[in-house]
């Protein structure tokens, strides 16, 4: 998919950036080099001060090797770096913010910055090129896509998202109107389980010291079915992931059901006991188009019959 990287590069350049492209690139195993590799490279590119976003092209499935490699007293002393990704990048965005305070960008990855955003959202390179204190609010264009993927071995070049189905957020817990702020935090589920519990994903200390009026947390499913997400869940929200949760926003999601087990229902099995708003089917998942959201930053969310809609401010 090299042709798709390409026009991706590109589309940054175009935006003003240098682009430059790491060492680790190798595509023909399930890692692009040796962990030892990866972190020195990550490391060296986050605390360079001539760089100003890392935007991993795809991937990081076992990225959790990375997690005890880094020098996280260097990345805390050093000038803040966007770190962007979705997905398997949630195992090293979310503890980059809990342990830095650097803020992060959960929205799209490199290969998918040439599709055009529907309006009503911002891409990574949006929310990137915006100033401290900054303040932004996106809305559900109440399209998404209901299948599949494009294949960019076919066409590298697509930039129009396949959006054919309707389909607003869902307030799962309950009825009527939410409105919770707190800092966000959040990423795919599939990954967060696997730290939860440890000192990379401590959301109460984050908390106390940064956003001691609470969190507004969001969790996705990647493509685990519905009783593997409630398991994970029920153990994020034991390990205390949640507990400075104001509300709960959950991404849509393609992964499958069971037979007695939606998806919804696994997330509410789950959450249900935090007694706090839950909203489902927001775009900060696997499902284009994808919302930004920014790992650290102060939001304030709004559903209600009439309007829907996220506001962060870069401070």
């Amino acid at each position: 998919m090299r042709a798709r990287l390409d026009v991706a590069i590109r589309d940054v350049e175009a935006r003003g950036y240098e682009v430059v492209v790491g060492r680790c690139m190798d595509g023909t195993g399930h890692v692009s080099a040796p962990a030892a590799d990866r972190a020195s490279e990550l490391m060296s590119m986050l605390t360079d001060p001539g760089i100003r976003a890392v935007v991993p092209p795809w991937g990081g499935e076992t990225a959790i090797d990375l997690l005890p490699l880094l020098d996280w007293d260097r990345l805390r002393a050093a000038d803040p770096t966007w770190l962007v990704g979705y997905s398997d990048m949630s195992t090293v965005l979310t503890p980059l913010t809990l342990l830095t305070g650097t803020a992060t960008v959960h929205g799209n990855n490199l290969m998918d910055t040439p599709y055009r955003v529907p309006e009503g959202l911002l891409s990574w390179l949006d929310v990137v090129a915006a100033p401290p204190g900054h303040r932004f609010t996106q809305h559900p264009p109440n399209r998404y896509r209901s299948t599949g993927w494009d294949d960019y071995r076919v066409d590298p070049g697509v930039r129009e998202f396949t959006l054919d189905a309707t389909g607003s957020w869902t307030r799962l817990d309950g009825d009527g109107d939410v409105e919770a702020e707190g800092r966000l935090i959040g990423g795919c589920i599939e990954m967060l389980c696997n730290a939860a519990g440890t000192p990379y994903l401590d959301t109460t200390a984050f908390a106390r010291t940064e956003s001691p009026e609470g969190l507004l947390v969001y969790v996705e499913a990647g493509g685990d079915d519905a009783f593997a997400i409630c398991r994970n869940l029920h153990g994020m929200r034991l390990a205390g992931f949640f507990d400075e949760a104001n509300a709960v926003l959950v991404g849509r999601t393609e992964a499958p059901g069971t037979d007695s087990l939606t998806q919804h229902q696994a997330v509410l099995d789950a959450l249900g006991p935090l007694n706090v708003p839950i909203i489902a089917d927001v775009e900060c998942g696997h499902v284009a188009p994808y919302l930004s959201i920014v790992n650290g930053a102060r939001g304030r969310v709004v559903h209600t019959s009439a309007r829907s809609e996220l506001t962060q401010t870069l401070d």
